[in-house]
Parts: C-alpha cells; structure tokens; sequence
C-alpha cells in the first residue's frame, strides 16, 4: 500500500477502526441473545406453537409466549439508519474535509492526478462500508433465522426484519457513502455537508420505507375465497387490511356490507346483494426478496448515479 491509496488509508482508517469495533461488539451482543434465545426454544415451552400470526399462550396462565427479540429489532434499526451514520460521519468529510482545508491541492501538486485522489479514497471506503454493511446484515440473519416468521419471534414484514436485513443493507449503505461524498465536494465545508447529508439520506430512507407501507413498488396479491365457507388462514402473509366482497361483474365492495362471520347468515347477505366471493390482499412470505432485491436496486441506482456525478464534477471543481 502506497502513494494515494497509503494516504487514503491513514485518512480513514479512524472510521474504519470504529466501525470494526462496532461489528464486533454487535456480533458478540448478537451471540450472547442468540443463545438464549435457542435455549428458550429448546426448553419444550414452544414446542406446542403452530406457525402463523396467532399468539401461542402458555397453557397455565394465558399469556402469549413470546422470545425476547428487542436486541434484535435494535440491530435491524442500527442497519436501516447505517446509510445516515456513514453519509454524515465517513462520506461528507471524504473529500469535503481536504476540500475545506485546500490540503488536495499539495496531493495534486504531487503528481496525483483528480482521478486517482478521488477513486483511492472512494474505493477504500466503499470496500470498507461493503464489508462492514454485509457483515452486519449476516449478523441479524443468522440471530433472526430461529425467530423467523413465528408469533413469538420477528416476522419478515417488521420494518426491523424488512428493512434491516439482506442486500438492501449493503446498498443503502453504498448510498449514504455516495451522498455524503457529493455533497461535501458540493459545499466545501464538512459541517454544512453533513446536516445536507442527513436530510438527504434520512428522507430517501423515509422514503423508501413509505413505498413498503403504501405497496407503492411491490403491489399486493389478491386472495378470492367462496365466502360460504371459512378462508384459508393467512399465515405469514402480510394484509394490507384491504378486505371484501366480490359481485358477478367483478366489483370489490366492503366487507361491511355482510359483515358475518362464514356460515349461513353470510350466505344469504351474499346471495341478497348479487356476492359470489369475498377477497383480501396481502404480500406473502416470498414477497420479502421482492422488497429486498426492488430496494436494493433503487438505493444501488442512486449510489452509481451520485457517484458518476461526483466524478464529472471533480473535472470542474477541483
């Protein structure tokens, strides 16, 4: 390691440094609740739960049996805000901080051309925040695997289980890098970049996490069922809470409108009012690598996209 990748290096290796740290105090966080959470599991009380939203209840009080997943949900938030942590603290300062200072000026004087000053430090620390993001999302799968998708654990549709785990980690991450890079080459002042920073990876992630709600960029399925008779049950489909009933022409209209339970009372408000099936939407459980891989190529679109910028504008302002 030499020349401008050597000086990349000793620029970041502090971040760096923090963020290894963080990774191993998450992962041995992560493995002492892992733990116990494999010994509540072994110890036969849930052995009686059937999968599915339903609690499972103790068979001696009532009360819902449930894992102690709140450390969990707390790395799945660490990882939705990490492309706000590495935007504002590793990628405004990237260049912004040699920018505020003039000290790019004796690297270029030095024979280092704007390319190779930009693309040693921004390698070096999408390599690192590459890493760092994967790691950190292997961490959650591997604690969430025993809890996936059971009452008494995580299901897929949490935000801290959607939104902080897999590929989408990695390339919001990537992103926040790339913004924050940007735009502290854009404003030559650190601290100004990293408040910019902040409103711009904080409201695309916002963003993104309304689009999940709303089934804005992964629409929903559509469930049909007779109506006479009880539905199938929902299992780990996630409903949208759009619920109905269906006429021969095909018209959704509200579930309100008969609202009994399967039976014979059902049956004839179906009849009375022209129904011949009732529906509901929900996404089901393979709808989790929709939203991921949908997010992943959103947020990796932007981090090129910002990127390329960077590059075409290092022509003009450095």
């Amino acid at each position: 390691m030499k020349g401008s990748l050597w000086l990349a290096w000793r620029q970041q290796r502090v971040p760096a440094g923090i963020g290894a740290a963080a990774l191993v105090v998450t992962a041995a966080i992560a493995a002492y609740y892992r733990s116990g959470m494999l010994d509540a599991l072994h110890s036969g009380l849930f052995d009686h739960c059937a999968t599915g939203p339903l609690y499972c209840t103790r068979s001696d009080t009532g009360l819902p049996l449930l894992l102690d997943v709140e450390p969990l949900k707390y790395l799945g938030a660490l990882n939705i805000a990490l492309p706000v942590a590495i935007g504002v603290f590793w990628g405004a300062p990237l260049l912004g901080r040699d920018r505020e200072l003039g000290t790019h000026r004796v690297v270029l004087a030095q024979g280092v051309s704007r390319s190779q000053w930009f693309a040693s430090r921004f390698a070096l620390a999408a390599a690192i925040t590459t890493a760092l993001s994967g790691l950190l999302a292997g961490v959650f799968a591997w604690w969430w695997r025993p809890a996936a998708d059971r009452s008494y654990g995580l299901f897929w549709y949490d935000i801290t289980a959607l939104s902080g785990s897999g590929p989408r980690v990695v390339a919001a991450a990537l992103f926040g890098l790339a913004a924050g890079t940007l735009l502290g080459l854009l404003t030559r002042r650190v601290l100004e970049a990293m408040g910019l920073t902040l409103l711009v990876t904080g409201v695309t992630t916002l963003l993104l996490e309304w689009t999940h709600r709303t089934r804005l960029l992964v629409p929903p399925h559509t469930y049909v069922s007779a109506g006479t008779t009880p539905k199938p049950p929902m299992g780990e489909k996630w409903s949208t809470g759009d619920y109905g009933l269906i006429t021969a022409s095909g018209r959704h209209d509200d579930v309100m409108n008969c609202p009994f339970p399967s039976g014979s009372q059902l049956k004839e408000c179906m009849t009375a009012h022209g129904y011949v099936a009732r529906f509901y939407e929900a996404s089901p459980t393979g709808d989790y690598w929709t939203f991921q891989w949908t997010d992943t190529a959103v947020f990796g679109g932007l981090a090129v996209l910002l990127t390329v910028v960077t590059m075409l504008l290092l022509r003009r302002r450095v």
